[in-house]
């Protein structure tokens, strides 16, 4: 069953904490701080887009997407993610769906593009691609990806919101 996207809630934010640290528990690359970086995003007012996935009434997954800078000062540039979908509904497309949605809506807002750390093989299939005009410092270059919705390609290095820095 395909399921239901649509913006968090208010009432959502303790669900979505949770579906985050279930998610990421035992993932290899994990700081487990990913429900903190959501809460610290939305507390600053740099939650662009909070999209939960449902099932049957159940908060099941989640998606974050935040505005980054570029060094060159190119606008319209956001970062996708923590994508989490708590782990007995994993492997059922709704990580998939998620960032359909995320990628579409950020689109529909005029967005130029945008970046996330993650597989290649997976986020692949969106069309995110390592270019080496962005990059992430600190990071292996090949797992940081950008999707442009344009023709343009901003040249420098990207940072986070200083959210993605929250440890508590």
């Amino acid at each position: 069953m395909k399921p239901v996207i649509r913006p968090e809630r208010a009432s959502d934010e303790a669900l979505i904490a949770d579906v985050i640290r279930q998610a990421f528990l035992d993932h290899p690359h994990s700081s487990h701080t990913e429900h903190f970086i959501v809460a610290a995003l939305r507390r600053e007012g740099a939650l662009t887009l909070s999209l939960v996935a449902e099932q049957a009434g159940d908060v099941v997954g989640h998606i974050a997407l935040s505005p980054v800078t570029v060094s060159d000062g190119e606008d319209g540039w956001f970062g996708l993610g923590p994508v989490a979908v708590l782990p007995s509904w994993q492997g059922r497309g709704i990580g998939h769906a998620l960032v359909e949605e995320g990628l579409a809506r950020l689109r529909a807002k005029g967005a130029a593009g945008c970046v996330l750390l993650g597989e290649p093989a997976y986020y692949g299939r969106f069309g995110f691609k390592y270019d080496p005009r962005l990059v992430l410092p600190g990071v292996p270059p090949s797992f940081f990806l950008s999707l442009a919705f344009g023709p343009c390609v901003p040249q420098g290095e990207v940072s986070y919101h200083a959210a993605f820095e929250a440890r508590d």
